[in-house]
């Protein structure tokens, strides 16, 4: 008898982002994947409990508000954009440039803000991504606290142990909610999203850890949360269904330290309240950790692996004995 077939997440799709021909990595990365049949982490339970799900709802770190729109921008440059050096603060784990940056780069929080100051640029002509933490000029000279450079067009990941402008060594941009897919209804990635107190580890596909325990316990970077199937979707504006579908779907990703339960969008005035309040309402209690090494193909890549069915083949079919009484008769048993 065959096995039976294991159910087999489906293929990733990677939209092209606004104003380019690049997508946020390919769509085999583990960003697209769809882990709602993967399954649940043995250590789910205590990461919930240390993230305080019982007590928490979810909040989403961007919105419409203020002088400057809250989230994190994303400039949009053209090949012939000038480089620059950048001076890091942890050169070492950093990429050296030079990087895309100039007046017309958008600064997480505006340009007088004081909190963690991302920028993140796409070359719209290499499809290359520059993303730096702390990202602020003096004397005429582009500073930042680290650095990181990816090929939007490949898998690869950073070198195991660096940073980049995340604490998990992962890129910021594939885990950002946007405007333009949430209004397309269609969110094809994992969400970036921040917890207060993390294990001093970190599982693939991240690559550093920024802990203050030394606990398995408490979430490592790059741990994976997926929203319960059964979280009911009546009730809820067309774009909140979309960024609730992509939580069941492709989950929230472990990236940062932070408050808990807070997730990532783009820096737009266009995000509407409907989709804020009604995605504060959605509880942590309502996640499960799941582990998605099954997925890995390399502990270098991020590509994702693609989980064909086996089956085991049955014995062959034996050819029945002829009876006695037809051995004599020619032909009659072959």
């Amino acid at each position: 008898m065959p096995r039976q077939l294991d159910v087999i997440p489906p293929a990733g799709t990677a939209a092209t982002l606004p104003g380019t021909s690049c997508t946020a990595f390919p769509a085999d990365d583990i960003w697209h994947s769809d882990v709602s049949t993967l399954p649940v982490d043995p250590h789910s339970a205590q990461w919930l409990a240390h993230m305080q799900a019982s007590t928490r709802s979810l909040h989403p770190d961007f919105g419409p508000s203020g002088g400057f729109p809250y989230g994190i921008p994303v400039t949009v440059a053209a090949a012939t954009h000038p480089k620059v050096p950048v001076t890091f603060d942890y050169a070492d784990e950093s990429d050296p440039g030079p990087y895309p940056l100039g007046s017309d780069t958008l600064i997480e929080g505006g340009p007088g803000a004081t909190g963690d100051r991302h920028a993140i640029v796409v070359d719209a002509g290499t499809c290359r991504l520059y993303e730096t933490f702390d990202t602020r000029t003096s004397g005429g000279h582009w500073l930042a606290g680290s650095g990181a450079i990816w090929d939007l067009r490949s898998d690869a990941l950073r070198p195991a142990g660096w940073t980049s402008a995340d604490a998990a060594g992962l890129p910021i941009l594939p885990g950002l909610l946007r405007y333009d897919e949430v209004v397309s209804g269609h969110v094809d990635h994992a969400i970036r999203f921040t917890t207060n107190i993390t294990d001093r580890s970190y599982v693939w596909p991240a690559r550093h850890q920024a802990g203050s325990v030394s606990d398995p316990t408490y979430p490592p970077m790059g741990a994976w949360f997926r929203l319960r199937a059964d979280y009911p979707e009546t009730g809820l504006s067309p774009y909140t269904v979309a960024v609730v579908e992509a939580m069941k779907h492709h989950g929230l990703v472990l990236a940062d330290n932070g408050s808990p339960w807070y997730f990532q969008g783009t820096a737009d005035t266009r995000w509407p309240d409907v989709l804020i309040n009604q995605l504060k309402a959605i509880p942590a209690s309502a996640f499960v950790a799941v582990d998605v090494s099954s997925l890995l193909t390399s502990a270098n890549s991020g590509q994702a692996r693609s989980l064909l069915p086996t089956a085991t083949p049955g014995p062959m079919p034996t050819q029945p004995r002829c009876p006695p009484a037809l051995q004599a008769r020619p032909g009659a048993c072959s």
